[in-house]
């Protein structure tokens, strides 16, 4: 089996709608895909419709979270999109995007930066705006030459010069919140330090303690030291270790299926969770 547990689409920051996703997910050679869209559950009716017979589908998110001055990101997996204490945190962070997204817009203009939240928006269309509808006017002005690129302390990067806070759940709350929904929470990209700051490996103990699931392992940010290191510290935390493209469509360079989940992993991530069960295609 290839699983690949961490996409995205038009629903958040992706440039595949969740239909475009799943029949991608398909040719692509997957048999379970996740789509992970950043803080919404909006994507998951359409994947749901166009799912191809033979892929799997494992609804999920991937939350915003911050803790010591550190961002990072919590996927959920399976857990029920109507438990109403975890769908108000989504909405709250949903709802501080916008104002965020412009206040960036305007301390990119005040470096002279000509952008403007007219297009940012239409960038974003029906999804939920985030930073790479920035960084993509930014590759669109040629300040950038990529959207990774826009992720620096020049620009969008944390405490970059146009970088601008959003409302975020804390961690711990965040893997209460959603095992009282009967999911699963995995540490996204732990320790992807080009991205900027990461919470020190205590804190991964930490939130091991407070019942995080696991952290994923396989990740483009991460190299082949970074892999190992964090394998042997799930090993000795008993975390599960996860693997997933992280794939945005055109917007990054990954392909979907460039990293996978074991299926044993699969397997036990999918048994721990109640508050959803993952769906199979039935050709749609």
């Amino acid at each position: 089996m290839r699983i690949d547990l961490h996409t995205h689409s038009t629903a958040s920051d992706g440039t595949d709608t969740p239909a475009e996703l799943v029949r991608g997910a398909a040719a692509a050679g997957l048999d379970v895909v996740a789509l992970t869209d950043h803080d919404t559950v909006g994507g998951h009716a359409e994947a749901r419709a166009a799912l191809p017979e033979g892929l799997t589908l494992v609804t999920g998110a991937e939350l915003s979270c911050r803790i010591d001055g550190v961002s990072l990101h919590m996927l959920a997996y399976l857990f029920d999109p109507d438990e109403p204490e975890l769908s108000r945190e989504r909405e709250l962070v949903r709802d501080d995007r916008v104002p965020r997204a412009q206040g960036m817009v305007a301390k990119l203009r005040d470096l002279g930066v000509p952008i403007t939240w007219e297009r940012v928006a239409e960038i974003a269309g029906d999804g939920a705006v985030g930073r790479p509808h920035l960084a993509t006017a930014l590759v669109e002005l040629g300040l950038v030459a990529s959207v990774s690129d826009a992720f620096t302390a020049e620009w969008l990067g944390q405490d970059g010069r146009a970088y601008v806070e959003k409302h975020e759940l804390d961690p711990f709350d965040a893997i209460r919140l959603v095992k009282a929904a009967g999911g699963v929470t995995v540490f996204a990209h732990p320790l992807a330090l080009k991205r900027g700051s990461c919470v020190p490996e205590s804190m991964i103990g930490e939130l091991a303690a407070a019942g995080l699931d696991g952290i994923e392992v396989d990740h483009m940010d991460h190299d082949e030291p970074t892999r190992a290191r964090l394998r042997g510290l799930a090993a000795d935390l008993g975390l599960l270790a996860t693997g997933s493209s992280d794939y945005h469509g055109s917007r990054k360079t990954c392909r979907l299926g460039e990293y996978t989940t074991d299926p044993e992993i699969y397997g036990e991530i999918v048994r721990r969770a109640t508050g959803a069960f993952p769906v199979p295609g039935a050709g749609g």
